[in-house]
Formats: structure tokens, C-alpha cells, sequence
């Protein structure tokens, strides 16, 4: 079939998969990838921070990551110039991560879940989960 006339693929939000790379301290959940559709270039997903948690220190190998804050207040940590920077977010911002940068994300709420939507240029979910920030 000539990509002209491939089928578009619908993901409920509700059928998102939890059975790919993981960090502690935060869960994601695969919508769009080479496993689910057959995506060559792309991995979109979703990730939860609880209340009160922080993920481990992580990076995503070649990937750009571009992500969207849904809801909560989720702060990105990594670091410049020797020190931690922290960036921290509402609903509405985005957020761009570079290949092969250690960061992680914490949730300071103690109430509230973050929610972010993250979209991967790989098919797919580089993790690579680190001791720290520092190489």
C-alpha cells in the first residue's frame, strides 16, 4: 500500500501501555510507537509523577524529548554550569529536552499528580536511569 492510502490509528487514553521503560519515581505509559502502530520515527506517550515524588536521574540516549504539561506543577531538574538549575512548570508549558541530557522530574504537590505528555524522536523509549545528574 502506498502511503497515500495508509490508515490513521486512534489510541484511547485509556488504552495507553505500561509495559515500557520505567524510572522509579514516575510511570509512563506508550500510546504511539513502532510496537503500537508501526511508527518509524516517533514515540509519544504519557507520564505521572505522584504527589510529593521525584523520578530517578535519567537520560533518553539519541532522543530529542519535547513535553507538555497537562496538569499538576512538575519541575525539570538538570544541571548547568556545575550546579542544579530547576525549571519549574505549570499547565500550558512546554518543554524541551536534548539527547543524552541527565535530568529528572519531581513533583513538589503535595497533593496534586503531574501530568506531561511526551513526544520522542525515536520509535523508541530510551531510558537510561542514573546514580546523578553528574557524568
Amino acid at each position: 500500500m502506498d502511503g497515500f492510502h495508509e490508515r490513521l490509528h486512534h489510541i484511547g487514553g485509556d488504552d495507553l501501555l505500561g509495559d515500557t521503560a520505567q524510572s522509579p519515581g514516575m510511570r509512563r505509559l506508550e500510546a504511539i510507537s513502532g510496537r503500537t502502530v508501526g511508527a518509524e520515527h516517533l514515540w509519544m506517550g504519557r507520564t505521572h509523577v505522584n504527589p510529593s515524588t521525584r523520578s530517578a536521574n535519567h537520560h533518553h540516549g539519541e532522543s530529542e524529548t519535547a513535553i507538555y504539561v497537562v496538569s499538576g506543577n512538575p519541575v525539570f531538574v538538570f544541571l548547568e554550569d556545575g550546579g542544579e538549575r530547576r525549571l519549574e512548570t505549570k499547565p500550558g508549558d512546554y518543554v524541551f529536552v536534548p539527547p543524552f541530557v541527565p535530568h529528572r522530574e519531581e513533583n513538589p504537590s503535595s497533593s496534586d499528580e503531574a501530568v506531561v505528555v511526551i513526544a520522542r524522536s525515536t520509535q523508541e523509549a530510551i531510558v537510561v536511569n542514573l546514580d546523578s545528574l553528574a557524568p
